[in-house]
């Protein structure tokens, strides 16, 4: 669902598709951490953790902003290519909110845990009610919807001196309502069912808006379009600098020298909280993802002749990938837990049919490594290809079917 909208017509943004299909694909890696290698500790706990088993997790923290940011842009560029007035968009944000919203309780929180025992809230709820409030958004003018975002994304922060425990009991309506807004929380009812909170609403709601307010760049010239994508992305990573070079606002966890080394330091100095994801967080992620898209669409812009070989090939799987998303990550998490189920008990025996942490039954003699992660990246990666490819054509085919924009 993404297109560059001009006086003329409609065309896709292959940039667009280019740059989430990558962001898609590296999200694959850190499922693949999650499933493929147990460790006793966090891989960003910097007392412990390597460099390439930290660097691992943090290349994938650019998943989710951008994710939501160019949901928010898509947005934009559908109400421009189907001609759909406000009430019309509404509609449509409204119905794939909720509908994604669905997956998350229902398919999504099946294949992370192959049981019901618990409920995980994770990116697809974020990006779901996110649509939703987007929706309401709309009232205003297009500025207005912006100013909100950006209020939204710079000042949350300033909330996080308020606590759930202070509001009420664990599961007080208050503390509750915090929780699924502003703080982190996994806790269990009195019934021993498990609910994890991990994508508080909050800021996610100011990303998606600020994507909405970046979708009519997409209509201004191709040249003024990459300039001020240039422009916003190096603001972005400049006041990321300042701010976290300062210790100044917008993080949480203050950078420290690590006892461990200029290295750690340095990788401290990088380690920002995503749950909610702080503003130096955003800015992080953001500001670089903003200069890649400029890059993919200066790229796109010289046209195939001058794109050929490796680079070529690469972009354009990474572009089939991100033209069905959503097909992407409901097959992934899904092939990805039933590989490592099946991995485990190969190598381990009954005892390790589990996809847990350190007490899932592994022997006492097993070293983590890496290495089964990064195979098993490549190996799903290359399975969902031809799937991913047959569907993007199947959608491209048959765009007058309603159902197909929900995935």
């Amino acid at each position: 669902m993404s297109a560059a909208v001009g006086q003329a017509g409609t065309t896709r943004l292959s940039a667009i598709d280019s740059l989430r299909g990558l962001v898609i694909v590296i999200m694959a890696l850190d499922h693949c951490r999650d499933y493929f290698v147990d460790y006793g500790y966090n891989a960003t706990d910097l007392s412990q953790a390597s460099w390439l088993l930290f660097l691992t997790r943090w290349i994938t923290h650019f998943c989710a902003p951008v994710f939501v940011l160019l949901a928010g842009t898509s947005a934009w560029l559908h109400q421009r290519s189907a001609a759909l007035d406000r009430p019309a968009l509404q509609r449509f944000l409204v119905s794939r909110g909720l509908w994604i919203v669905l997956l998350e309780v229902t398919w999504n929180n099946l294949v992370w845990r192959f049981d019901l025992d618990g409920l995980q809230l994770q990116v697809l709820w974020a990006l779901g009610w996110s649509m939703v409030f987007l929706a309401a958004l709309l009232w205003l003018p297009r500025a207005a919807i912006i100013a909100i975002g950006a209020v939204i994304v710079l000042g949350h922060n300033s909330l996080d001196g308020i606590r759930a425990e202070d509001l009420g009991s664990e599961w007080s309506p208050a503390a509750i309502a915090w929780y699924l807004l502003h703080e982190l929380h996994f806790g269990r009812l009195a019934s021993g069912f498990e609910i994890g909170i991990l994508y508080p609403l909050v800021p996610w709601i100011g990303v998606m808006a600020l994507g909405y307010g970046l979708g009519a760049l997409f209509e201004a010239p191709a040249d003024a379009r990459r300039r001020t994508l240039n422009r916003i992305g190096l603001a972005l990573v400049a006041a990321f600098l300042l701010l976290r070079l300062g210790n100044l606002y917008g993080e949480p966890q203050a950078w420290v020298e690590n006892p461990r080394g200029t290295l750690y330091t340095v990788l401290g100095w990088l380690n920002l909280t995503k749950y909610p994801p702080s503003l130096q967080y955003l800015l992080m992620t953001l500001g670089p993802a903003l200069l890649v898209l400029a890059w993919l669409d200066r790229r796109d812009a010289r046209g195939p002749a001058a794109n050929s070989g490796i680079g070529a090939r690469i972009i354009a799987v990474l572009t089939t990938f991100g033209r069905v998303p959503m097909a992407f990550y409901l097959l992934h998490v899904l092939l990805i837990h039933s590989a490592s189920v099946a991995a485990r008990y190969l190598l381990f025996g009954p005892a390790a049919f589990s996809a847990g942490a350190a007490d899932s039954g592994l022997p006492s003699t097993y070293v983590p490594s890496l290495l089964p992660v990064y195979f098993a990246w490549f190996a799903v990666v290359a399975t969902l290809y031809p799937v991913c490819r047959r569907f993007a054509d199947y959608k491209r085919r048959n765009r007058h079917r309603r159902w197909l924009s929900y995935f």
